[in-house]
């Protein structure tokens, strides 16, 4: 497993040392099946927000529920791999529920980061990190970028 991989046991161990030395934390989520550039100026839109980039992406059976037959197409260890990879990505850490609301609670982090897609108030767990002085951000999405777009442009050229 790559060394940016953690349970989230893990995680909040080395969580513990950085909110000491009062970085703050960035979380984020996503399937991340397919990665394309629109993601790749998500992930450093968000990074730029904070010190820490936690990244939290869908096990493969979160993504089944959440996007039906045929997802993902990458498996959660690949998806994994690939974020880890990116300079401006620091943790990654899978989980299994569709929403990370969870993880969010036990995250902690300071900034809760959502694509423009999304209300503020309707992000999963901003309520929770707006309870203890957090901040929820709405990063706009590069447009024309989208897994499904890719996906479908895929099928087109079969």
């Amino acid at each position: 497993m790559n060394k940016k991989v953690k349970p989230l046991s893990g995680l909040k161990k080395i969580l513990r040392q950085f909110k000491r030395k009062n970085k703050r934390i960035v979380f984020t989520n996503g399937c991340f099946d397919i990665l394309h550039r629109g993601h790749v100026e998500y992930l450093q839109k968000a990074k730029s927000l904070g010190d820490i980039l936690i990244v939290g992406i869908n096990s493969d059976a979160s993504v089944k529920k959440l996007k039906g037959k045929g997802r993902p197409i990458n498996t959660q260890a690949d998806r994994a791999k690939i974020l880890a990879s990116l300079e401006f990505v620091d943790f990654v850490t899978i989980f299994d529920e569709e929403t990370p609301l969870n993880l969010i609670n036990e995250v902690r982090p300071d900034i809760l980061a959502k694509g423009g897609d999304w209300k503020a108030e309707e992000i999963v767990g901003g309520n929770c990190v707006r309870s203890y002085g957090g901040r929820v951000a709405v990063i706009n999405f590069l447009k024309g970028y989208s897994t499904t777009k890719l996906l479908n442009a895929i099928k087109k050229r079969i």
